[in-house]
């Protein structure tokens, strides 16, 4: 009981431990993909704002207001370079060049190299933002105009026939729906002032954008350690199950043994004890002392076959060829001649063909037979009823099945009937089931059930060998 308690707790501890390491890692991983996302949708708002200002800044170093004045300078500038004794006259080359670019740089100011470094950088070759796929939708014709990380076979509308356009735009109109799915597509707003020549004008486009591979994947990464979890408190289970198991049979197997070699003296000394009875008697021992000593000696050959089954626990089988028949019906007649004579009208019948041959161990198929038929008779509360064996076979699978009419089983305790140690009987130690299953499964191949059972009708055991 306190091997079995410390498996219990071993278990108890691996799936608790498991369970932490899976929240932990769950907690984890959400909040990593959480923090990525905001990453994300950051980098997204900061090259939304950088295509707002690209045309304005552009429309604004176009609209530069003062060209005149930049190229007089430029042209009072060479005119000083050139005049002798002039204030510019002991520049080199070299610096009155670097003098000339600043100016031509203050000419084109303001410039939009800053955020078009931005929409390199987000949409470049190196993917600096784990390639986030996005498409930008113009509001007043639907048309996609723009869009990075999305597999559609073409970056760009150039070079692409009509056909070719029409079926690209239309992929790129069903991606941009699925990502309005994942995230709210953003405004991309520009206004351009009236100007002399052109009343103001409104541009609106929508920038749709779904996750990075990276979030996808790590997405998925919880789901995959829960199911490396699970296997792992699967494996850890039955483990430890196995080895309990194996505790167990190595237990039954050494009393077993240990009850068989304990055996062996007093059966040999009551043999030795029968054989003086019967030379001091003589040939004037009496028909009665006769029969006793034959009755002595048939228990003694019955021990000494409870013996053999005790040794042959724990050992490879040895089976052999045998008339199931035969074995059924020496069984049947053991018990019979066991059942109490006065009160009782229990009747145990046989019906198997005697063309049915099984690998059997006669000693422990005998002892499984007598337990079923000892529960039948147990069963019996008021002292009368009917046991059957029937057997048939099936293909390659023969089927015995040992019923009663006796008091029956509950629904509710059928997975409890072979569980070691459970019994109805007040002095019952609830092993005969435990170990005839075993005997079946283990030693022959087979299995033992439970067929049906009615509380006040009777109960069924299927026995299923192998040919």
């Amino acid at each position: 009981m306190r091997a079995y308690r410390v498996s219990v707790n071993l278990k108890l501890g691996l799936i608790s431990f498991a369970v932490v390491i899976a929240v932990a890692s769950l907690w984890y991983t959400t909040s990593m993909v959480d923090r990525l996302k905001e990453r994300e949708e950051a980098v997204i708002q900061l090259w939304a704002k950088a295509l707002e200002r690209i045309p304005l800044d552009q429309q604004q170093v176009a609209d530069n207001p003062f060209p005149t004045e930049f190229r007089e300078l430029e042209d009072l500038l060479i005119a000083w370079r050139n005049v002798l004794g002039g204030p510019l006259d002991s520049i080199n080359q070299e610096d009155f060049e670097r003098y000339r670019q600043a100016l031509l740089w203050a000419q084109s100011s303001p410039r939009s190299g800053e955020i078009n470094f931005i929409q390199e950088a987000f949409f470049g070759d190196t993917q600096l933002f784990g390639g986030i796929p996005a498409i930008v939708v113009d509001s007043t014709s639907g048309n996609p105009g723009l869009w990075r990380n999305v597999r559609v076979g073409s970056e760009s509308m150039e070079g692409l026939s009509d056909e070719e356009r029409a079926a690209l735009s239309e992929n790129l109109i069903v991606l941009a729906r699925e990502m309005a799915l994942i995230n709210q597509p953003i405004p991309i707003v520009v206004n351009f002032p009236e100007t002399e020549t052109s009343p103001p004008i409104r541009f609106v486009q929508y920038l749709y954008y779904g996750e990075s591979e990276l979030v996808a994947r790590l997405r998925w990464f919880p789901y995959v350690q829960l199911l490396f979890v699970g296997l792992f408190v699967m494996v850890g289970y039955f483990g430890f199950s196995y080895i309990r198991r194996s505790e167990q049979s190595s237990l039954w197997v050494g009393m077993a043994k240990e009850a068989a070699h304990q055996l062996g003296t007093p059966i040999s000394s009551l043999m030795g004890w029968l054989e003086m009875l019967r030379l001091h008697s003589g040939d004037t021992a009496t028909k009665e002392e006769t029969d006793t000593y034959d009755e002595i000696e048939k228990d003694i050959a019955r021990l000494e076959r409870v013996t053999a089954r005790f040794s042959d626990i724990g050992s490879l089988p040895k089976l052999e060829i045998l008339s199931l028949a035969t074995v059924l019906t020496a069984t049947a007649d053991y018990i019979r001649r066991r059942i109490p004579q006065s009160g009782s009208f229990v009747n145990v019948e046989v019906n198997a063909d005697s063309d049915i041959y099984v690998p059997l161990n006669a000693e422990l198929f005998e002892w499984v037979i007598e337990n079923l038929l000892k529960n039948a008779l147990d069963a019996m509360e008021s002292g009368r009823g009917t046991i059957l064996i029937e057997a048939s076979q099936a293909g390659d699978t023969v089927r015995i099945d040992v019923t009663d009419s006796g008091k029956g089983i509950d629904r509710r305790q059928w997975k409890n009937v072979f569980r070691p140690g459970y019994s109805t009987k007040k002095r019952g130690w609830g092993l005969g089931l435990s170990l005839a299953k075993r005997i079946v499964e283990d030693y022959h191949g087979g299995s033992l059930t439970l067929a049906s059972s009615r509380p006040g009708i009777g109960t069924t055991f299927r026995i299923e060998l192998p040919v």
